[in-house]
């Protein structure tokens, strides 16, 4: 089933003004950012297209995040680094990325609906959906606005650190990415306290 209005039209029956749909992009990789997006859509706006960006090819993402950000009341992205998830951990870091998309927004945002999380600080009303991304038109556009930016940041430092191959892998452990790592140990964008990445660096600095 595709993603639907059924959630933002409970909100706007409820008196809400401006529904931003939250999600994130990056937790399970093992470098660089969470990428996290909040999207204020119009009910109106054509959502041909639009579904988890999981479910979505390259083209297709790019295509409906232009599209996204062509008709979109609001959009604003936010992003925790490497560091910031070695430091405060992933799933904090996760959130933080999420509020900072919320801040970011140009609007102010008097309900929101996030993929399975909530965010505890912000006072406005929250609703958290399992598998969101599949459920709601505004939280599918967040993902799919979160993917295509992480992407792209993912190609700059694919530039920056040739050997990981990070314009394919976008920072997910593949067998290429761990055999790099095996080799070279650890670059400045990697998630130091990921599993991952201590098995395979470790074994490269011991070697």
């Amino acid at each position: 089933m595709p993603p639907t209005w059924r959630f933002e039209d409970e909100a706007y029956a409820a008196g809400r003004v401006c529904v931003a749909g939250v999600d994130e992009v990056g937790r399970g990789c093992l470098a660089g950012p969470v990428v996290a997006a909040a999207v204020i859509l119009d009910r109106r706006a054509d959502v041909r297209g639009v579904n988890d960006s999981k479910l979505l090819t390259a083209p297709q993402r790019t295509a409906a995040a232009r599209r996204i950000l062509d008709t979109a009341v609001a959009v604003g992205l936010g992003a925790a680094s490497a560091d910031e998830v070695d430091r405060i951990n992933i799933l904090q870091a996760t959130l933080r990325a999420m509020r900072r998309a919320v801040d970011a927004l140009p609007v102010v945002a008097d309900h929101l609906l996030l993929d399975a999380a909530l965010l505890p600080e912000l006072a406005a009303p929250q609703v958290s959906l399992i598998k969101g991304d599949r459920r709601s038109f505004s939280i599918a556009a967040a993902s799919i606005v979160a993917k295509v930016v992480r992407d792209r940041v993912m190609e700059h430092y694919a530039v920056a650190y040739p050997a990981f191959g990070f314009e394919m892998n976008r920072g997910y452990g593949t067998a290429a990415h761990l055999a790099a790592l095996l080799e070279s140990g650890p670059c400045e964008i990697h998630r130091r306290t990921f599993r991952g990445v201590l098995a395979e660096g470790s074994l490269a600095f011991e070697g």
